[in-house]
């Protein structure tokens, strides 16, 4: 059996130890009580922009409070956020319902090869798709079982899709002037820079949803946020385009992924006014750099930037 070579430390000794990395704790009982509600390597998630790898120490004047303080921001944004996909969410799967039927007045299309693209990825969908139908007990998939011989319509059926399968197929809809894709894709149009109404290609679509679904996933783990890269790149409007330059992704550019697939404005105003508060709250303790936020990030959070 292999053996770790890294000694396992009691609570007691990690406190011990990071004392010695001259972190400031100012009551060795109350930082245990942390380590052990919260856990040390969680926390230390939130420290590594105050720790030297050479030395092993930490910056000068960095406190264990410091460092909570940035952890409940990042429970906090987590929790805004998983709050709002939500309403995303529940949205996109109304508005992929109501294109399908409006186009194919079809309770069974989404079993049809013919209104997809890629019939490979179809069919490997469809074997998702069945998988999610079987795992589930809902009333109304019981009802289609008893009632109409197992057939499952459309709106049974998305309503148990997990958000990345409803991204999948979303991503796989044939495209075209009068295609489902159209119609479901003009609930998320904005205008452009000369002023007209654009309808959002398919791919560009697409890279907001799948950003959301890596995000949501993100915060319903309690993964952390803070000063962490995400490894999918919504496309953003020209407007809203940074000019820092980054080999990352971070939260900035999946927020506005947010803005352009929100509800409606009313609750993208709500959202913004709560992610405002939360950072002035916590002002003292981050740095919005460690979220790729640019420094008019409040400009991009109003509805008539890159809308």
């Amino acid at each position: 059996m292999f053996t770790y070579p890294k000694k396992v430390m009691s609570i007691a000794e990690l406190v011990e130890n990071c004392k010695a990395a001259q972190l400031t704790i100012t009551s060795d009982e109350e930082a245990a009580e942390l380590f052990m509600k919260i856990g040390f390597y969680r926390l230390r998630g939130y420290a590594y922009q105050f720790y030297d790898k050479q030395t092993k120490t930490y910056k000068s004047g960095t406190t264990l409070d410091q460092i909570l303080q940035i952890y409940r921001f990042d429970k906090e944004l987590s929790h805004l956020i998983f709050r709002f996909i939500t309403e995303i969410e529940v949205a996109l799967r109304a508005n992929l319902i109501n294109a399908l039927l409006g186009k194919y007045d079809d309770a069974l299309i989404l079993y049809e090869p013919a209104i997809f693209f890629d019939k490979n990825l179809f069919w490997k969908n469809m074997s998702k798709i069945s998988s999610e139908i079987v795992r589930s007990n809902d009333p109304f998939i019981m009802h289609n079982y008893e009632n109409y011989d197992g057939q499952i319509p459309l709106w049974a059926v998305v309503e148990v899709l997990s958000f990345g399968t409803l991204s999948k197929i979303i991503k796989n809809l044939k495209r075209g002037p009068n295609s489902a894709y159209s119609i479901f894709s003009r609930q998320y149009s904005f205008v452009s820079a000369n002023g007209a109404h654009v309808n959002p290609t398919q791919s560009v679509l697409s890279s907001w949803v799948q950003a959301t679904v890596v995000l949501r996933n993100r915060c319903a783990h309690n993964s952390r946020i803070y000063n962490r890269s995400i490894n999918v790149a919504p496309v953003l409007l020209d407007a809203d385009k940074t000019h820092r330059t980054s080999r990352y992704n971070g939260l900035y550019h999946n927020l506005m992924a947010l803005k352009y697939l929100r509800p409606d404005d009313k609750s993208w105003e709500t959202f913004a006014d709560e992610l405002s508060r939360i950072i002035a709250s916590y002002e003292p303790y981050i740095n919005l750099k460690r979220l790729s936020f640019p420094e008019d990030w409040r400009t991009h959070m109003q509805l008539n930037c890159g809308m």
